[in-house]
């Protein structure tokens, strides 16, 4: 995902293009990446396959109970054995060993490849071919640890991971697939007879603006008390609605993640449109979503158009809209911005 990773990419934008825009056909490399982040504060520079196990079929068995559909393939003998122990038929100790014979077949050589590449960093490397069988954390690993978005890529993971699972839940085809917004909640959810909540909106984008502000790039936090908490803004202000520009002004394709100081600090945005310039910036967010492998790509297409050429001119004619009918909104930027990210 070139685009994505830009020119000089750093460890989190891999990290974010291996969860974000890898091949699913199961939900094992999110597994991995939450094993991953629980095992690499411990110091260890070797894993073993049995202690890679634990928090592995740990995170599967936990989803399982949540939807029972993990893979695209009708059946597979390592979630059947995370089903036994769910149910009590197993002990843990089968279900490590059944998990160190079953449960690492693809996901350890698959992890770091994208749809049509590898990506040049490793955040382990395969150690499975000697007698004492296991991966070995990188010091890009440990690296990550140590990053102020830390906590927000696991977060991500975890949303990554509804948002695929939800797909699989629904048994749909995937053009009838709608995600929606809740203003009051912030959930994202879906509909296939009832509501299904899928996850917040803040950890199911925040890995698309790469952890910062949509419009002065400075750094959020997606997690509740730490920091100031990001505010999900309408790009398209919301007053636009009654003027039936912009619909669905709740639309997944018009909400970015803004730090509180844009959204409505003392210089803040609020009810205002911003300047021409950042309609390019909403159009890459948006095409990093679609070129995701999850319902949110469904959705946006749905809502915005079927072709990149469509979506760029649904943007400018919505913005020109706004600019005759809403034209007394007035334009805004931040007083700040730091360097672009994308």
């Amino acid at each position: 995902m070139t685009e994505f990773l830009g020119i000089d990419p750093t460890l989190e934008d891999y990290w974010r293009s291996v969860i974000l825009f890898g091949k699913n056909v199961a939900s094992y490399k999110f597994a991995l990446a939450k094993s991953l982040f629980e095992l690499a504060p411990t110091g260890k520079t070797f894993i073993t396959l049995e202690e890679l196990a634990e928090p592995f079929s740990r995170h599967i068995a936990e989803h399982l109970k949540i939807e029972d559909k993990q893979a695209t393939s009708k059946s597979s003998r390592f979630l059947d054995v995370c089903r036994q122990f769910n149910a009590g038929e197993i002990a843990k100790e089968q279900l490590i060993k059944q998990t160190v014979k079953l449960g690492f077949v693809n996901v350890i050589d698959a992890f770091h490849n994208l749809t049509d590449a590898e990506i040049p960093q490793r955040f382990f490397t395969d150690e499975r071919k000697g007698s004492n069988k296991g991966i070995a954390l990188t010091d890009e690993l440990f690296q990550l640890l140590e990053s102020e978005q830390f906590q927000k890529l696991y977060q991500e993971v975890e949303a990554r991971w509804r948002l695929v699972e939800t797909a699989w839940q629904l048994k749909m085809s995937r053009n009838l697939i709608l995600v929606s917004y809740d203003p009051e909640t912030e959930l994202l959810f879906t509909r296939n007879n009832r509501r299904v909540d899928v996850t917040t909106c803040r950890d199911a984008l925040n890995g698309y603006q790469k952890g910062k502000c949509f419009y002065c790039f400075g750094d959020i936090s997606i997690e509740s008390g730490v920091g100031t908490i990001v505010h999900v803004d309408h790009f398209f202000p919301h007053a636009l609605g009654k003027y039936g520009i912009a619909q669905p002004i709740n639309g997944v394709w018009n909400l970015v993640l803004a730090c509180q100081a844009c959204n409505c600090g003392e210089k803040g945005k609020f009810d205002r449109l911003p300047k021409l310039r950042y309609l390019e910036r909403l159009h890459t967010r948006n095409e990093f979503l679609i070129k995701s492998d999850n319902p949110l790509q469904q959705t946006l297409m749905q809502q915005t158009g079927g072709t990149e050429t469509a979506r760029r001119r649904f943007l400018q004619d919505n913005y020109n809209r706004a600019g005759i009918e809403g034209g007394r909104l007035i334009q805004w930027q931040p007083a700040f911005e730091y360097p672009t990210m994308f």
